[in-house]
């Protein structure tokens, strides 16, 4: 994963974050992640036992520097979440696993991160309620299975209609779009949204998942959205939860341009918002 080791020096290479505090996060713990996943699951990922079809199922082969990168990546997030409680903002510059369900991995995704922040934080009584926002180009089929019926989350995805995966599972709420939605249509889409995510409320965190694969260049997004129209998406985001006084932690999700440094920059323009909001 190139693109992360190219967003963190990015992010540490540029003036306007150096007053940003970096930290390596701890990895999150076996008791952590059984907070969200079945114990034969988180098992059989950390000793090596997965079968065939559940690497296949994941994307990736199985190693144990897999495991690390997946237990660091949702420690991660729970960091960020308690550094948004602390501070207002906060951001992973990984994470974002929304396939990962209860018993099993999916879609490159092992651990479900912004789940497994929401119950770790929830269980220590920091939280009482959260919600996901979910605007990676793909369903957040992971996190609407783990958190379906929980009165205490509420997730909201906003996808492409005919994009991975092919069978969704329902969020508290879904807003498909069709393939070739560019910057406009997107953000009105996403400014009545956010009122019924509002109405939900209140919420005492919210994750947000910031997805660069909406781009138009992207090889596996099928939207048409500018670099412009992402960054309009990030602030509109950030605006709204500031204006409401939501903690907000934000992971970078899925993006697969061809050209790795259309990611970086969608990416680093995600983390340039987060801080121009933070000094507010």
């Amino acid at each position: 994963m190139d693109k992360y080791r190219r967003l963190r020096q990015r992010v540490v290479q540029n003036d306007r974050h150096r007053n940003d505090v970096l930290v390596v996060p701890p990895e999150a713990t076996d008791d952590q992640l059984r907070l969200c996943h079945d114990q034969r699951y988180v098992g059989s990922v950390v000793d090596g036992t997965l079968t065939a079809a559940e690497i296949r199922r994941i994307g990736f082969p199985w190693s144990p520097k897999m495991v690390q990168r997946s237990r660091r990546s949702t420690g991660a997030t729970i960091a960020a979440s308690r550094a948004a409680i602390q501070d207002g903002i906060s951001v992973n510059l990984a994470g974002g696993t929304h396939h990962a369900m209860h018993a099993a991995g999916e879609g490159y995704c092992v651990f479900n991160d912004a789940a497994v922040a929401i119950r770790t934080l929830q269980q220590q009584q920091v939280i009482r309620r959260a919600c996901v926002i979910d605007l990676d180009v793909h369903q957040g089929n992971g996190t609407a299975e783990i958190l379906s019926n929980d009165p205490t989350a509420f997730t909201f995805s906003m996808h492409g209609v005919k994009n991975f995966p092919l069978r969704k599972t329902a969020s508290d709420l879904d807003v498909s779009l069709p393939d070739g939605t560019d910057d406009a249509p997107y953000l009105n889409q996403l400014q009545s949204a956010l009122r019924i995510v509002e109405s939900a409320g209140p919420f005492d965190l919210a994750i947000y998942l910031a997805g660069a694969d909406p781009y138009v260049d992207d090889r596996l997004g099928r939207l048409a959205l500018t670099k412009s129209g992402l960054r309009d998406r990030d602030e509109m985001l950030i605006q709204w939860a500031t204006e409401r006084s939501i903690p907000l932690a934000i992971a970078m999700a899925g993006g697969y341009a061809a050209d790795i440094d259309d990611i970086v920059d969608i990416h680093a323009s995600t983390v340039a918002s987060a801080a121009a909001a933070s000094v507010h």
